[in-house]
């Protein structure tokens, strides 16, 4: 990877369509209120960073490296982290919007989602195993061989998953929770 280094460093408030993000790795950086929304961050290396408060949306993660990265309140609409590089990919989210995200295939064990609206994500084919998703939206979210097993989603809402095209054992749901996995059934559970 050709590009600068920066180390403990923190961006506040900048604009990366007008200014942009010098190409190169950001380690134990922070960002905040930064948008980057549209930006082309391909190849950049990003690890043990936070991001807190940015627009993300849009923005291009081609080979982009995220190496145990956490995002709190960020909109990060659209992004499609299958394209980013796979090795030693690992983030939480808090309070993220995520709608319209792609995750196809990806391994995203353990992975962490706490209040997070992540509507119509894909999650086809991911390995989301020991997950945990906190009071997350998952409205239209796709979950299609994907493998939820001993996932979390007790207090996440608004799901649909077909217990015979994905991977659920021991995976934890809530009471309330059981129309998302019978509703092709089409049975009245009061």
């Amino acid at each position: 990877m050709s590009g600068e280094y920066f180390d403990d460093q923190t961006f506040s408030k900048v604009d990366f369509k007008k200014e942009p993000l010098k190409k190169g790795e950001y380690d134990h950086c922070k960002f905040i209120n930064c948008d980057f929304s549209g930006v082309e961050l391909s190849q950049f290396v990003f690890s043990e960073c936070a991001f807190n408060g940015c627009n993300l949306s849009l923005a291009t993660l081609n080979k982009t490296s995220l190496r145990n990265i956490v995002f709190r309140e960020c909109k990060m609409l659209g992004l499609q982290y299958a394209s980013c590089n796979q090795f030693g990919l690992s983030f939480t989210f808090e309070n993220c919007l995520l709608s319209h995200s792609g995750f196809y295939k990806m391994k995203l064990k353990g992975t962490k989602f706490t209040n997070c609206v992540l509507r119509e994500a894909d999650f086809t084919e991911s390995d989301l195993s020991g997950s945990v998703f906190d009071s997350c939206d998952l409205l239209d979210a796709v979950f299609s061989l994907t493998n939820l097993e001993k996932a979390d989603l007790q207090t996440s809402y608004n799901f649909s998953i077909d217990p015979e095209k994905n991977k659920i054992k021991r995976a934890t749901f809530s009471q309330a929770g059981l129309p998302g996995l019978l509703g092709k059934y089409e049975l009245d559970i009061r």
